[in-house]
């Protein structure tokens, strides 16, 4: 993890880069404000990989020495049978289309998508298989 955390952070370096160019030959605040967008993403994901690797020690990926076996394994828990996820994102879209829609339906979309998560973070603490 920490090979590709110190890769995005020298793309958000790269990308600041080419965004002050960018803002300095062009004078266009669109694209500029897009490639800044990219900056702070590629920041905050190299934060985050390399804060995650501190954490959890050191991978597979980060041996030069590992082999391909050495990352077998299980590697999480992945809910095979949940719809939650679909739920949150069709009312996620009934938010961003009620943005666009009216207000009415904007704050409707918005309770939708908080009952929705609730449901999806609480699926296994209710039912049949809660633990």
């Amino acid at each position: 993890m920490k090979i590709q955390g110190w890769m995005f952070l020298l793309c958000g370096v790269f990308f600041a880069a080419a965004d002050v160019v960018y803002w300095f030959w062009s004078k266009e605040p669109t694209g500029t404000t897009a490639m800044a967008i990219s900056v702070g993403l590629a920041l905050m994901i190299g934060y985050y990989l390399l804060f995650t690797a501190r954490r959890i020690g050191d991978q597979p990926e980060d041996n030069k020495e590992a082999e391909i076996s050495d990352g077998a394994g299980e590697i999480g828990f992945y809910s095979p049978h949940s719809w939650w996820p679909l739920f949150v994102c069709l009312s996620a879209a009934l938010t961003f289309f009620g943005f666009a829609v009216g207000m009415w339906l904007f704050f409707l979309g918005v309770f939708c998508t908080l009952m929705s998560m609730i449901g999806f973070v609480f699926q296994y603490y209710r039912g049949n298989f809660s633990h």
